[in-house]
């Protein structure tokens, strides 16, 4: 009897991608080429154009494309700053016993609706609120609180809003590097910084990547955000595609938008990667030394009998 091959299994999993995935974002650039037909009408496509790009690029829109480029980035490395030191606390400094606390604590903003959590923050730092009179009593400010409905308010909620995204990958990548590789590298000669830089941190590589991308990528579509807390001053593209379709009624100028947020999210990405294989390209090229078993029993021997130290 023949074996059913395995790849028959994720079946299920491509009809889901096509349907709730690949469909839309072809119907959403099939849009992106049409027009807007008249006051009531919605999109049209008998015509095919390039116009609504050159209208999603005049000097308006690509200043707000510019400002949202700016938060994604700022908030993503605020995120990966805040969040590197507690994922590396919670994997090695706590007791396993206490980590499912903290990774629950963690996990106490998801419990909570977006858009309410959102406006706790309009409350916090509206100019009558309490954070505002609390610095005015410290003598830290001489008036009230003037950063609700900036990009600065902006940053603020989304690196609230999203740091749990960084902070459980980054956890998981830290907890899966085990203590003898760590004690291994101090019995070599290497202090906690060569540790770290040379041991924990690449082996940590998988889930910084994931972290970055599961922030940056929902970031930069982000809408509420920057509605709630940035008003005209921390305007984001995510606004602007959502009142084309919501408000303008005009898809077409809306799924251009969408694609071009898409394009520079996938170049942004691209870039950093690359900057990222450039920087380290030196220190890829080291040779290394591999201590373990000889050739012949190498096909036996567990993952944990090789060791890789860099030279």
């Amino acid at each position: 009897m023949r074996k059913t091959p395995g790849s028959l299994l994720a079946i299920p999993a491509w009809i889901w991608l096509a349907i709730f995935f690949v469909a839309p974002v072809a119907m959403v650039v099939w849009f992106s080429f049409g027009y807007k037909p008249g006051i009531f009408g919605t999109h049209a496509n008998d015509i095919l154009s390039f116009d609504r790009y050159v209208e999603a690029l005049s000097p308006t829109f690509f200043t707000t494309f510019l400002n949202t480029l700016w938060v994604g980035l700022l908030g993503t490395a605020l995120c990966f700053l805040i969040g590197a030191p507690v994922a590396y606390w919670m994997a090695f400094k706590v007791k396993p016993s206490r980590r499912g606390i903290l990774i629950a604590l963690v996990l106490v903003p998801f419990w909570t609706n977006f858009l309410v959590r959102t406006i706790g923050w309009q409350v916090i730092l509206a100019p009558e609120g309490w954070m505002s009179t609390l610095l005015q009593s410290i003598g830290v400010l001489n008036g009230p609180l003037d950063i609700l409905y900036t990009r600065t308010a902006v940053v603020i909620g989304v690196v609230y809003n999203y740091l749990p995204l960084m902070i459980l990958p980054l956890f998981v990548a830290f907890d899966r590097v085990g203590p003898a590789l760590r004690e291994a590298s101090k019995d070599l000669g290497a202090g906690k910084i060569s540790t770290f830089a040379r041991v924990t941190l690449p082996l940590a590589q998988p889930g910084i990547i994931a972290g970055v991308l599961l922030v940056f990528i929902p970031l930069m579509g982000d809408y509420i955000t920057a509605t709630v807390l940035g008003g005209a001053r921390g305007n984001m593209v995510g606004q602007l595609v959502a009142s084309q379709f919501q408000t303008a009624q005009n898809w077409a100028l809306g799924s251009a938008m969408a694609v071009l947020l898409m394009l520079v999210i996938t170049l942004t990405i691209a870039a950093v990667a690359g900057l990222i294989w450039l920087v380290t390209l030196p220190s890829r090229s080291h040779n290394s030394l591999v201590l373990g078993p000889e050739k012949s029993d190498e096909a036996d021997a567990t993952p944990a009998d090789r060791t890789e130290v860099l030279t």
